[in-house]
């Protein structure tokens, strides 16, 4: 099978709708998202009626359980804090139902996968992996590691390799299983990148090869953007989307 798995929307349509058309040419047999369909931007129902349609499973991010409901945010700063309550008086009754029901972990046993938005080790504090150092904590359940746990919420392309008092970070281009090994692998951002690269961000897994490919695809940017602007949000969150941070 290949498996789509995006993460990071952050309620950035234009950016969402691109890599869907991206994904139509790939041969996708199932979809999966990471999380964090809301927050940041100015189209938090389109890109949640796009998600429940496309992907099997999604993943619950931190800014869904904010506007859900499912955590304190009070500690984020006043622009976060803004957009996260500006998207909970937009939402549907169905959407955010829909934010208060998902999973903060997934299985795909058969493929040997895990699915989480931050760090497997402790999945309600949505810590972030995004060097070495971070990746090395989850050797503590190396017993409880799935072959490939693929997370998002750093918005980095990032790719560490595990084996017990071993971690190798690998780059994010195509990525094959080797025996022996376990892989955490961070898909990057669809609406939000901060890697200095604007273009969206999304993973394709074949789970017969047992290979991960990274992609990038360009989206509209000044619509997404004109957009933040004219919902009065913070303008810092239309004006990163140019430049990739």
């Amino acid at each position: 099978m290949r498996l789509g798995i995006f993460s990071d929307v952050h309620a950035n349509i234009e950016a969402l709708s691109a890599v869907m058309e991206a994904y139509r040419a790939a041969c996708i047999d199932a979809y999966y998202c990471l999380g964090d369909i809301v927050g940041y931007g100015a189209s938090p129902n389109e890109c949640a009626d796009v998600v429940r349609e496309v992907a099997r499973v999604t993943i619950l991010g931190n800014h869904d359980a904010a506007v859900a409901g499912r955590m304190d945010y009070s500690y984020y700063y006043p622009a976060a804090r803004q957009a996260l309550d500006t998207h909970a008086r937009l939402l549907t009754p169905v959407n955010m139902q829909w934010l208060r029901e998902l999973p903060y972990k997934h299985g795909l046993t058969e493929f040997g996968i895990d699915l989480c938005h931050g760090s497997p080790l402790r999945l309600e504090e949505f810590e972030y992996i995004f060097a070495p150092e971070q990746a090395r904590e989850c050797l503590s359940i190396w017993d409880e590691l799935a072959d490939l746990t693929l997370i998002g919420h750093s918005h980095l392309c990032k790719v560490f390799a595990l084996r017990p008092g071993e971690v190798e970070e690998l780059q994010p281009h195509r990525v094959t299983l080797r025996p022996g090994w376990k892989y955490i692998a961070s898909v990057g951002s669809v609406g939000q990148p901060r890697d200095y690269n604007n273009r969206a961000s999304y993973t394709v897994y074949d789970t017969e090869r047992r290979e991960l490919q990274f992609h990038r695809v360009e989206y509209d940017i000044e619509s997404a953007a004109a957009k933040i602007f004219e919902a009065n949000l913070e303008r810092s969150f239309g004006h990163r989307l140019f430049i990739g941070v």
